[in-house]
């Protein structure tokens, strides 16, 4: 018998805390800050609510229907509406999606816990900027420390997935969501008490629409479509697990609001300390390992909140990266046969070595690319330029165009007006976001 969630709310936390990872925490406050800060973030919105939306209710909706694993899944729902066999290709594509995610993701994860450890033992205490550069870059030139963390965070992440759905998954969301919101609504206290939050809220919602450009415009609605991890069959498989009771629609609005609070709260909330340090808001990719430590060494208290700062994003990146091993897991289970630990523990070593190749790339390896890329590079635009748009654009197709409309209807539940209007959007603005997104990250738009 197909275990299911104990109820919506641990679907609906499971599926959250799935989306929640690096991208809100790391990755959203980032891209504001090179991306015009408002402008950036007005179109975020929009397209979380336009493209974001939609697609997570249609990857719920896939998974609860087939009640299997993504490959399954998909080559069960194709034989119900009389289509091609090789739809379960799609399936297939979402699984090496999550393990090639995590294991470039296990690595950043690990430099997370590592500035954890740092930040426990007062490190970052009058840290300057060019000593944080040079802390940062001695740090990823050892490969035995990247070694250590990353393969800790693995370990992390099958110790939950093994347990299965009840004691594993749910148990484990039950306990971390609940703890990264409290911390998050703790420094968001400490940052209005100490940070520049006028400064910061400026920034980030005054709206200027002169800084919205064709660059702007997809960089957001590339990662309004990234963070909620969708595309790679992982909300499919936790669709799966949904009684039919629930309500698909109402559960996406809620992962979906809960997914953007995190990330505009996150984004305030680290703003408001690096413009009271006088720091710049848009220093990339740096801004978590580099930027953020220097401003916590300055503020009274720093030590402790730096601390709960990176205890939040270890337990963002975990939540998320229990999702990316379930689909593969899932399979391997229920068509293999082969029992739920030992799945996990052979996704998880998948992942590891190819984790250890992308580590390698910073270091012993640093010469060896692909066209022109590392190996940590070459596996990130691999997924997310290509895999997770592909793979969306692909389940939308065959939402609408493969899919019998009753069944569609059947499970979403929708009154007649709410339905024409997710068809009509699914149909038409989803797939042409999305091919805008994936021709931009492909370099294929000369006017951008």
């Amino acid at each position: 018998m197909r275990s299911h969630w104990t109820n919506r709310w641990m679907f609906m936390m499971a599926t959250a805390g799935s989306a929640v990872g690096l991208g809100n925490i790391w990755k959203f406050p980032y891209m504001t800050g090179t991306n015009g800060g408002s402008a950036f973030v007005l179109v975020y919105l929009l397209c979380v609510a336009m493209i974001g939306l939609p697609l997570m209710m249609t990857e719920i909706m896939l998974g609860r229907r087939a009640q299997r694993n993504p490959v399954a899944g998909m080559a069960w729902l194709a034989a119900e509406s009389g289509g091609s066999a090789w739809w379960k290709t799609l399936g297939f594509m979402g699984i090496a999606t999550g393990v090639l995610i995590l294991s470039f993701y296990s690595v950043v994860a690990g430099w997370v816990l590592e500035y954890g450890s740092r930040a426990v033992q007062g490190g970052f205490i009058g840290l300057t900027v060019e000593q944080a550069k040079h802390q940062f870059a001695d740090f990823v030139s050892n490969p035995l420390a990247l070694l250590f963390w990353h393969s800790l965070f693995i370990v992390m992440t099958v110790v939950v997935v093994a347990r299965g759905v009840t004691s594993g998954l749910e148990r484990a969301n039950k306990i971390m969501m609940p703890t990264l919101a409290a911390m998050l609504l703790i420094l968001f206290g400490y940052s209005l008490a100490i940070g520049d939050m006028s400064q910061s809220l400026t920034f980030m919602f005054s709206a200027d629409f002169s800084k919205i450009t064709p660059s702007a415009v997809l960089a957001a609605m590339g990662h309004a479509f990234f963070t909620l991890s969708l595309g790679m069959g992982a909300v499919m498989a936790y669709g799966s697990y949904l009684q039919r009771h629930v309500s698909i629609a109402r559960a996406s609005f809620y992962v979906v609001l809960a997914d953007t609070a995190i990330a505009l709260i996150a984004g305030m909330t680290i703003f408001a300390i690096v413009f009271a340090n006088q720091m710049e808001p848009a220093a990339g990719p740096g801004l978590l390992f580099q930027t953020l430590p220097v401003a916590f060494g300055q503020m009274p208290g720093g030590t402790l909140f730096a601390t709960v700062f990176f205890v939040l994003v270890c337990f963002a990146a975990w939540t998320s990266s229990i999702s990316l091993v379930e689909p593969a897991v899932s399979w391997l289970n229920e068509n293999l046969s082969m029992p739920r630990t030992r799945a996990t523990a052979v996704v998880g070593g998948v992942a590891w070595l190819l984790g250890v190749v992308a580590l390698l790339s910073f270091n012993e390896w640093s010469d060896v690319t692909l066209f022109g890329l590392g190996a940590f590079d070459v596996l990130d635009k691999l997924t997310t330029n290509i895999l997770l748009p592909l793979g969306g654009l692909l389940m939308a197709v065959f939402a609408i165009w493969v899919m019998r409309e009753t069944h569609v209807q059947e499970e979403l539940g929708l009154n007649n007006r709410h339905y024409r209007n997710w068809r009509w959007v699914t149909r038409y603005i989803v797939p042409t976001a999305i091919t805008l997104v994936f021709l931009n990250l492909m370099g294929w738009l000369p006017f951008v």
